[in-house]
């Protein structure tokens, strides 16, 4: 029962950041093109309500614990965050949200194979099979005729 929670809340993650990016490229529109202003007010929001709801659950006796112990690289997670709400909200209005979200997912999916494989930032060593590569080659396909299936019916009708 656990995994199908799991998978229903990434399914509803992944929702979320296609109207994250919507939604933040028109706030972007409204505040006269500001991508990195739209970002800054987005994340703002984001930090509050996660403040907010961290008051009311969060162990904060074992984050004052380990806080300080903790290496340079782990605070950089903040700062990539901050990196993927700017770049949605800079291409979504460019590029079509769908095609920002097919570019993050591939782009997801084969970093997070290489974390798996090589067990990078101490997470849990899971080999890149065969079919998890060729899985990620016939969605890199995919991607090709989304975003460029019109220019290849063109090419073939001349």
């Amino acid at each position: 029962m656990n995994n199908i929670m799991y998978t229903l809340m990434a399914l509803a993650g992944g929702v979320g950041l296609s109207f994250q990016a919507a939604i933040n490229s028109r706030l972007s529109a409204g505040l006269g093109t500001q991508p990195l202003v739209a970002s800054f007010i987005s994340f703002g929001i984001g930090a509050l309500c996660l403040g907010l709801v961290g008051l009311a659950m969060a162990d904060w006796q074992s984050v004052g614990a380990g806080i300080g112990q903790q290496p340079l690289w782990r605070w950089l997670g903040g700062f990539l965050g901050a990196g993927f709400v700017f770049t949605s909200v800079f291409l979504a209005p460019r590029l079509g949200v769908t095609n920002v979200m097919f570019l993050f997912i591939i782009g997801q999916l084969t970093s997070g194979m290489f974390i798996d494989s090589l067990g990078l930032f101490q997470m849990p060593v899971r080999a890149a099979q065969w079919w998890k590569i060729a899985g990620l080659s016939v969605m890199l396909c995919g991607l090709c005729l989304f975003m460029f299936g019109e220019r290849l019916v063109q090419l073939v009708r001349h």
